[in-house]
């Protein structure tokens, strides 16, 4: 047995030697290896609430300065709270949307920014189709308001993207982004906010799918909305229960997480009425803490999903853990 062994590495040997005279290169040469794709799948994370299905669904990311952004607090201020979370500013901001399937209803919150914000984002019906959805399956479409990373992927290429959906939102928001007078008389830097709400909702209008509601109202059995104006002038949150489980999905009552939970009166320059703002972002915080339900939020990273816990006279953020969903 040794003999026949030695037999063997003795040929090895001979072929490697060999192999080397053929000029043949070692597996592990640089040019062997796998070119970096640099690109990450389309975005979903799924979760059951009592008997409804949530889908979490990911339009992209887009870099937004905070420091510059967050107001009543100081740019100084705002790199320390992000270096403590190691981030730091341009931030790298998720856009989130939600899909709830009631079981008899599929209903999409919000939409994403579509081509309105840059090639970063508008990926969220990618995501929809990677999560098993398509486009027309969508019966109604509720906005929480009407800046464009919100409501800009209500249209592909010009057209209506969701041909069978019911597009909803509060009377106030409509009232106020979809009004040519607001839009003339507004900065011509802000002009921009008008034009994509107006770009976004027009068709639905036209095409009569567009019904605005007024302030706490149930949209879908298992679904009401919740005036939390303050950001926009009708800005919504909506409540999802099923089986005594609740989901708040916020909208942008929140917008950085480094900063926002340690210091909840730290607005951003988007808000129409920061002081209305900074008072609903206090109030949901403190009943979310206390009561315990699970939250969604449109910029908190990807899923933007989980929980509000109280530390002190601040708050914490407590991400969803991973589920595979069964």
């Amino acid at each position: 047995m040794t003999h026949k062994r030695s037999l063997i590495r003795t040929a090895l040997l001979c072929a490697l030697v060999a192999g080397a005279g053929l000029g043949l290169a070692p597996v592990d040469m640089a040019h062997a290896a796998a070119p970096m794709v640099k690109t990450s799948a389309p975005g979903f994370y799924r979760v059951m609430l009592g008997d409804f299905e949530i889908t979490a669904l990911s339009d992209g990311t887009v870099d937004l300065p905070v420091d510059q952004l967050l107001m009543k607090t100081t740019p100084k201020a705002v790199n320390k709270a992000l270096a403590a979370s190691f981030e730091k500013a341009p931030l790298e901001t998720s856009v989130n949307a939600f899909l709830v399937n009631t079981g008899s209803k599929l209903v999409l919150i919000d939409t994403g920014a579509g081509t309105l914000f840059g090639p970063t984002l508008g990926k969220l019906l990618d995501s929809l189709k990677a999560s098993g959805y398509q486009p027309d399956q969508v019966d109604e479409i509720i906005l929480t308001h009407m800046h464009p990373d919100h409501v800009g992927g209500l249209i592909k290429d010009g057209k209506i993207a969701f041909p069978n959906a019911v597009v909803r939102a509060d009377k106030r928001d409509a009232d106020y982004w979809l009004a040519k007078t607001n839009l003339d008389k507004a900065a011509e830097a802000d002009k921009g906010m008008f034009q994509g709400a107006m770009a976004s909702l027009n068709p639905y209008v036209a095409a009569h799918q567009f019904k605005p509601f007024e302030g706490n109202t149930e949209i879908v059995p298992g679904i009401r909305a919740i005036s939390t104006v303050g950001h926009t002038p009708g800005h919504a949150s909506y409540v999802v229960e099923s089986k005594g489980q609740k989901l708040m999905i916020w909208g942008d009552l929140v917008h950085v997480q480094a900063v926002q939970f340690d210091q909840p009166s730290v607005t951003i320059h988007f808000d129409s009425d920061p002081a209305k703002a900074e008072a609903e972002r206090k109030a949901e915080f403190a009943k979310a803490a206390k009561q315990g339900y699970l939250v969604g939020a449109a910029h908190l990273a990807f899923p933007g999903l989980g929980h509000v816990r109280a530390k002190g006279h601040a708050y914490e953020w407590v991400p969803v853990n991973y589920t595979n969903i069964r």
